[in-house]
């Protein structure tokens, strides 16, 4: 059976958000919302071409998933390394569903990305010559992983892009959120409905912010499980944004599970502390608690195997042991190198209750990084005239079914680059043109009562593991979400919650879809990859809000092909 085959299970209906009035207007070039690596880069470069740019992120500038990035940044800058071992890494990696052309432009702009940061100021860690340092994480062939202050390679990054964008003179509009896009009447982006967000969630100020562009660097949606690696912000807020407004979104299924997060028991709930791949790449192995190795045998690269490999060989060995961890054994290194190389991870543990210094610590795989998100391309074009999405809530086909390790924050800074490149030759000048008149929508918001549910069924049901049982169990569950209880304003967690039970609903969908093995995605009742399966889940909703799903052949954003109702 082949992807035109696919038939749905039940008809989805993704929820829509009560829009509170607009009280103001303000007209920019551009609006980015978000303030990670991609959305700060984008936001300075636009500066730095002379447009008028307004930053729109819903906590302070800078919070996000960058600053907790431990590991580092990918570019081959080492003399044994070149451009085609890392493209070749990433592909590997991405098990068949990356986009080499997307993947060729990383790697030969990744270098000048690095060497930006340095400008900007960005204090990385050095070799004896002077040169940034280069470790190795896993599924790479080469030290190509550049970092900062030992494991703290995202928050460097942040620190120097937040100090750029604040001496550039950038509108900035902090604890705010992006509720939904503006749009003319033939579908055209031109702005966004955004509200402050006060001390207590409640949504106050709204207002329209025009723009000719609106670019999202929102991040991805690992708060969609009811434990990840992300920061609690990291909702899918502008994935359902660009679904909403009309965009496709795909990939979805395929949720990287980082193999080491610190196990604190089966109740953990919200942000884990991640033990970064960094840790086995200076020597650090798996072992079960007997303190046998686990990965030796399972792939070429033991220890160092892409991500999927291993958390999925951890899941396995837990299930055939009925253990709750496996360990982390990184006491060889040695306590002064690893309390060197990686201050902030062995402060983490101590304060968890574990010394990586002295003995093994337990961990298990964790949602960490999700490698599909709104479909464009790596200069942020998406099927919306407008919109623009560059960074995690992107899917450029750079990491196919699985991310190679550390690629994120570079193909961040990249995409971010060439899409505001692209805005500042393209755009016009002037106001841009006024939205039509907004509709009722079809489906209210989830009440955030409902969120510690979602979370849960889908920790359950669409974890490193899944079956169509569960995933079934997991649809029906979400469609029998509650909504907001009519009278009541639209707050923040409502919002969140919304974003949630979307990316949730459109997770489910994909896997369900999906009856293979293939990266990040694993069904037990479908261990194997199948070769008619080597294509692009793609979904959008009608007027209705209506789930759609089709597929994509590879390279092709905008092709056509199946359609159904997923």
């Amino acid at each position: 059976m082949g992807p035109r085959r696919t038939a749905p299970v039940a008809p989805a209906v993704v929820p829509a958000l009560p829009l509170p009035a607009a009280g103001w207007s303000r007209t920019v070039d551009v609006a980015v919302v978000g303030s990670g690596a991609a959305g700060l880069m984008t936001a300075l470069a636009l500066a730095g071409a002379g447009r008028r740019v307004a930053v729109v992120t819903k906590g302070a500038l800078g919070d996000g998933s960058t600053r907790w990035a431990q590991g580092g940044l990918a570019a081959v800058l080492g003399s044994d390394d070149d451009a085609a071992l890392h493209l070749q890494d990433t592909l590997t990696a991405g098990a068949g569903l990356c986009d080499p052309d997307a993947v060729a432009a990383l790697v030969a702009e990744a270098p000048d990305a690095i060497a930006l940061l340095q400008d900007l100021g960005a204090r990385l860690d050095l070799d004896p010559r002077g040169r940034p340092a280069l470790t190795r994480e896993g599924g790479h062939s080469r030290d190509r992983i550049v970092h900062a202050g030992g494991d703290a390679s995202g928050a460097e990054v942040t620190r120097t892009l937040v100090a750029a964008l604040r001496d550039a003179g950038v509108e900035m509009h902090e604890h705010t959120v992006a509720l939904d896009a503006l749009r003319t009447g033939d579908g055209t982006v031109v702005g966004l409905r955004v509200a402050r967000v006060a001390a207590d969630g409640a949504l106050t100020d709204a207002g329209d912010l025009r723009a000719h562009a609106v670019v999202l660097a929102t991040g991805g949606y690992g708060q969609a499980y009811a434990a990840a690696t992300s920061p609690a912000g990291a909702t899918g807020d502008g994935l359902a944004l660009a679904l909403r407004a009309g965009a496709e979104v795909a990939d979805v299924e395929m949720v990287q599970f980082h193999p080491t997060v610190l196990w604190r028991g089966p109740g953990a709930r919200g942000q884990q502390v991640l033990i970064s791949e960094a840790v086995r790449g200076e020597g650090a192995v798996l072992v079960d608690g007997a303190g046998a190795r686990i990965m030796p045998g399972a792939h070429p690269l033991a220890d160092l195997a892409p991500r999927d490999v291993v958390s999925a060989t951890i899941a396995a060995h837990l299930a055939a042991t009925g253990e709750d961890c496996v360990f982390l054994d990184a006491t060889g290194l040695g306590a002064p190198f690893l309390t060197r190389r990686f201050p902030g991870i062995v402060r983490a543990c101590r304060a968890a209750g574990f010394d990586l210094r002295t003995e093994p610590v337990p961990v298990t795989p964790g949602a960490h990084y999700t490698c599909g998100g709104v479909l464009g391309d790596l200069d942020g074009r998406t099927g919306v005239p407008g919109l623009y999405a560059v960074g995690e809530v992107a899917c450029t086909g750079v990491h196919g079914a699985n991310r190679l390790a550390s690629n994120s924050i570079t193909e961040g800074l990249v995409a971010a680059r060439r899409c505001a490149a692209l805005l500042a030759a393209e755009l016009p000048h002037g106001a841009p043109a006024g939205p039509a008149a907004g509709g009722a929508s079809s489906a209210g918001a989830v009440d955030p009562a409902a969120r510690p549910a979602i979370g849960a069924a889908t920790s359950r049901h669409a974890g490193v593991v899944r079956t169509a049982a569960g995933l079934t169990e997991l649809t029906a569950a979400l469609a029998g979400a509650a909504r907001l209880p009519a009278g009541r304003p639209l707050d923040l967690a409502a919002v969140e919650a919304t974003a949630v039970h979307t990316v949730a609903t459109l997770l489910a969908a994909a896997a369900l879809a999906r009856p293979e093995s293939r990266g990040c995605h694993r069904r037990a009742d479908a261990p194997g990859t199948r070769p008619e399966w080597q294509v692009r889940l793609a979904h959008s909703v009608d007027a209705a809000g209506r789930l759609h799903t089709r597929t994509v052949p590879l390279g092709v954003p905008g092709a056509e092909q199946t359609q159904g109702v997923a």
